[in-house]
């Protein structure tokens, strides 16, 4: 049986890992330590600093890339955040999920000819932990995990810059309030196959079967929704 976070541990893991950037003095494009050594020096577990780790990105405090380490992100550029902020507040949710049809669809094409076997294998991961998260709240923390690993397959650095602006100005977006009827994401889920399907695509190295399968996804996601896409 699954067990939720205990969310003060989970909090303060959070702050003690701002607080080890901060005393390290670390700006916008330094890499951090390797996990091993940041697990030793914050004294968390591989799991605990992990979803520390996944709440700083979330944030824009940081990004990951598969192969290469944990940067921080330059949040220095406040007018830009706040354009986006701008840009957010004028787009309905349709057009919102219009939007990541076109770009998140061409971003899985570009992932199925570049990505490598350990960016495959993040996005199988971020795809497995989204399908036992025991909350919705966890499940869409995860679901936006396995969307970026997707662009960061890509292996462009431009595209992931899109992808991330994408999702901030997601974030700002007035979505009317989703209803769930069950606390977690049933075992029939729509969204896990057609992740399995874009994950599967772009394993197989098939840019046409990625981009339509990403195609179907937030189609699907838009339908369910909105009932239009």
């Amino acid at each position: 049986m699954l067990t939720r976070p205990d969310p003060p541990r989970q909090s303060q893991a959070i702050a003690a890992l701002r607080d080890f950037i901060e005393e390290g003095s670390y700006g916008p494009g330094d890499r951090l330590p390797a996990e091993r050594e940041l697990m030793s020096d914050l004294g968390m577990s591989r799991a605990t600093l992990r979803k520390a780790l996944d709440a700083l990105e979330r944030e824009g405090a940081i990004w990951r890339h598969v192969g290469k380490g944990t940067f921080i992100s330059d949040t220095r550029h406040d007018s830009a955040l706040d354009d986006l902020a701008e840009i957010g507040t004028q787009l309905t949710p349709v057009r919102m999920m219009r939007a990541r049809l076109c770009i998140e669809s061409a971003i899985a094409r570009e992932a199925a000819v570049n990505a490598s076997a350990a960016a495959v294998a993040h996005i199988h991961l971020a795809r497995t932990r989204a399908e036992s998260a025991s909350s919705w709240a966890e499940y869409e923390a995860q679901d936006d995990l396995f969307h970026r690993a997707v662009a960061e397959a890509s292996d462009n650095i431009l595209l992931l810059s899109i992808f991330n602006k994408l999702n901030r100005v997601r974030r700002t977006v007035g979505w009317t309030a989703v209803v769930r009827e069950t606390n977690r994401p049933p075992d029939e889920h729509t969204s896990f196959a057609e992740h399995r399907h874009i994950s599967d695509a772009i394993e197989a190295r098939d840019p046409a079967r990625a981009y339509d399968a990403m195609r179907n996804h937030i189609g699907s996601v838009s339908a369910r929704l909105f009932g239009e896409v």
